[in-house]
Formats: structure tokens, C-alpha cells, sequence
């Protein structure tokens, strides 16, 4: 198999760069766990990336080299030119349980990334009150987490994550318990918040449909240990409306193309979980 090279337009404009990245991890009889293989990934800044392949296959791992959650055990992962050996200035991260404080009201909520980084209290709060509006949750202000529905509590999430204006956006399948409305509905949000701020995005998720609809590529993982298979570009307009562009003949050419590469990966892990079984 030829492994895909994944190049933004320029040297220069290069957010987020992986080159032959390979993370093992420890195992308790020794033999230790390979997750992902000599992966090149290249992200521009202001470049949507999406990341899809089999479950399991070590997508999120990549986004851990990333964040500096963990380190590569061969290869390297640089930001901004410079090596990752902690955690990036600038790195917002949205995992798939939102991180809210079930004790902290949404204004606290969404000012606490900027009281951590030393803002006064009245700054933070002031521009808490405007991300919350921003998302839809104004007159949420003094609600608690479990007065919430989950896709109001994805939208403080959402607010918490960007209201420290990250350059690196780190999404690992933020939506992916919300049912397909408000999954939609949040798609068009994130859209709507990401354009024009500049930040490099690598977003993982399972839902094909999804991948397109948000990135400017989508890049296919092969089965594990992952490493990348296929890049496809997603030459759709932008501004998008999800609902609207997955229903056009553009949008099912695209996903016709980014499925038959990734069919053959998730016939190979289906196989192999068929294998242990038996």
C-alpha cells in the first residue's frame, strides 16, 4: 500500500505537522500495544481536517500526540514548527464527554478557562455573557449542568472551548451522543464560531456524513495500528449549511469516494473481532 502524504498549500502556513509519528503503549504481559504507525499529517492553519477510519483504530491517539497528552514514541509531532513536548499554547480540545463542572453554573462554566489563565472575574464573566449568547444560551446564565438538555450543555462546552480563541481545535466525536437533529443543528454552530478565526481544526469522528459536511479534507485511517490510508478534498462552497449541501449530487460523489476507501479497513476489524471471538 502507498502511504498518502498529507501537504497544506505552503510550508509557512503549516499549523499542525506529524511526520512518521508511531505511538506503543505498555501492556501487562510485555509485548506492549501499537496504536497508531508512521503517520504524515500536515494541517494548515485556518484548514478543517476531519479523521475517520475503524473503531478502535487509534484516531484519537493522534489528537493525544497532538495536544501533548501524549508523547510519540518515534517520529515527531510538531506545532507552529516547534516540538510538542507538553501541551501547546493555544490548544482547545472538545472530547465526546463535555468537560463542564456539575457544580458550577453555565457563566461559571464558560468563564473558567480565562479565570485559570488569570483574567479578573468581571472581564471573565463579561465575556462568558457574550460566548453564551453567542451559542444560544443567553438567559442560561445562572442554570446548572443538570438542568440542561445534551445539546444545550455541547453548546457550553462549546463556549468553554472557544472562548480562549484557540489557534489548534482538537475534536474527538464532540456530537456523537446527541441525536441527528441536534447533531446537525450544533455542525451548523461549530461552522458558524470556526470560520474566520483561523484555527487549524482536526476533528474525528464515525459519521462519514459528518466528515464532509464540516472539513476542508477528510483523511482515512487504515485499520489498526492506523496509520494514513487516503486524503480526499472537500471542494464544497463554503458557508455551509449541513442540512442543505448532504443532499446535493456533489455531496453523495464525495461520500461514494471517502466510503469505498474506508470499507475495505472496516471489513479488516470486523474480521479480526470475528477471529477472537471464535
Amino acid at each position: 500500500m502507498t502511504q498518502a502524504v498529507t501537504q497544506p498549500a505552503t510550508e509557512k502556513s503549516i499549523a499542525i505537522s506529524l511526520r512518521g509519528a508511531t505511538k506503543r503503549f505498555a501492556t501487562k504481559d510485555g509485548a506492549g500495544f501499537t496504536a497508531i504507525r508512521d503517520v504524515d499529517l500536515d494541517v494548515a492553519a485556518g484548514e478543517f481536517v476531519s479523521v475517520v477510519g475503524p473503531t478502535g483504530c487509534g484516531k484519537s491517539t493522534t489528537l493525544s500526540l497532538v495536544s501533548g497528552l501524549e508523547p510519540s514514541s518515534t517520529g515527531t509531532v510538531t506545532v507552529r514548527g516547534e516540538p510538542v513536548r507538553g501541551i501547546p499554547d493555544g490548544v482547545g480540545y472538545m472530547f465526546q464527554a463535555d468537560a463542564v463542572l456539575p457544580w458550577k453554573n453555565v457563566l461559571d462554566n464558560v468563564a473558567i478557562g480565562l479565570r485559570y489563565r488569570g483574567t479578573d472575574r468581571k472581564q471573565a464573566e463579561r465575556r462568558a455573557r457574550d460566548w453564551i449568547a453567542r451559542v444560544g444560551l443567553a438567559g442560561f446564565e445562572d442554570r446548572y449542568p443538570h438542568q440542561l438538555s445534551g445539546g444545550m450543555r455541547k453548546r457550553v462546552a462549546m463556549a468553554q472551548t472557544l472562548i480562549t480563541e484557540p489557534s489548534l481545535l482538537l475534536l474527538d466525536e464532540p456530537f456523537g451522543a446527541l441525536d441527528v437533529q441536534t447533531r446537525e443543528l450544533m455542525q451548523d454552530e461549530l461552522l458558524d464560531l470556526w470560520s474566520g478565526s483561523g484555527a487549524a481544526v482536526v476533528f474525528v469522528t464515525h459519521d462519514l456524513t459528518e466528515a464532509i459536511s464540516l472539513a476542508d479534507r477528510v483523511v482515512v485511517m487504515t485499520a489498526g495500528p492506523a496509520t494514513v490510508k487516503d486524503v480526499v478534498a472537500i471542494d464544497l462552497p463554503r458557508p455551509r449549511r449541513v442540512e442543505e449541501i448532504r443532499l446535493t449530487p456533489e455531496f453523495t460523489e464525495l461520500y461514494r469516494r471517502v466510503w469505498d476507501s474506508l470499507r475495505e479497513e472496516v471489513e479488516i476489524t470486523r474480521a479480526r473481532g470475528a477471529s477472537r471471538v471464535a
